[in-house]
């Protein structure tokens, strides 16, 4: 890692869509070369198929001491052993899902580009928060989080925080020194080859 990324951390998000026999060697050789600190399904799909996922990404991050949860899915993540959930709606949820999972377990959650919904999760015991879309995106409800909603959070507020959505060199830049895990997923998987291209943007 360069000096520019040392301060986040790596948060990866696995492909949507992909199938578990595609997804296994492409995410082995990313965790291979890369120190993440997080994986995380995206929770669209049949429930079958992201169990399927779900077992082998469990196993292949657990092997490398990397800590795995799933969007939305409570029930996924308790069945398949996960190490809990990020949220993308029912924050308000958030210290009635920390009671199922137990005191151990990551409950994350997505605020978009909202500053009341983040306080509002960090207050209510999420692990961590995340704001985005950083770049252009459909992420969220396309209202970008700006680099001084980050540096706000940072000075103010102890939860940790996540950036993410079409981030870019120029992106991880900024917010590198103001955030405390940087989110890639369909930055790198959109390209022919995503170890290369993590490797362009995470250095």
């Amino acid at each position: 890692m360069t000096e520019q990324t040392a301060t986040p951390q790596l948060y990866l998000v696995t492909p949507v869509g992909a199938t578990a026999s595609a997804l296994g060697p492409m995410l082995t050789e990313v965790l291979d070369r890369f120190p993440v600190a997080c994986l995380r399904i995206p929770g669209a799909g049949d429930e079958t198929d992201l169990g399927r996922i779900a077992d082998l990404a469990r196993d292949i991050a657990h092997a490398r001491d990397i800590a795995i949860v799933i969007e939305d899915h409570v029930q996924l993540a308790q069945r398949h052993g996960l190490d809990g959930v990020h949220l993308t709606r029912n924050l308000h949820k958030i210290r009635a899902i920390r009671k199922e999972l137990g005191a151990d377990a990551i409950v994350g959650a997505f605020a978009g580009a909202s500053r009341h919904d983040g306080l509002g999760a960090g207050e209510a015991g999420a692990d961590y928060v995340s704001f985005g879309p950083c770049g252009s995106s459909a992420l969220g409800q396309g209202e970008t989080a700006p680099a001084d909603l980050f540096s706000w959070w940072s000075e103010v507020v102890e939860v940790p925080v996540v950036a993410e959505g079409a981030l870019t060199p120029a992106l991880i830049a900024e917010l590198s020194p103001i955030t405390d895990f940087i989110a890639l997923g369909p930055e790198i998987w959109s390209a022919p080859d995503p170890v290369a291209a993590l490797g362009d943007l995470w250095g």
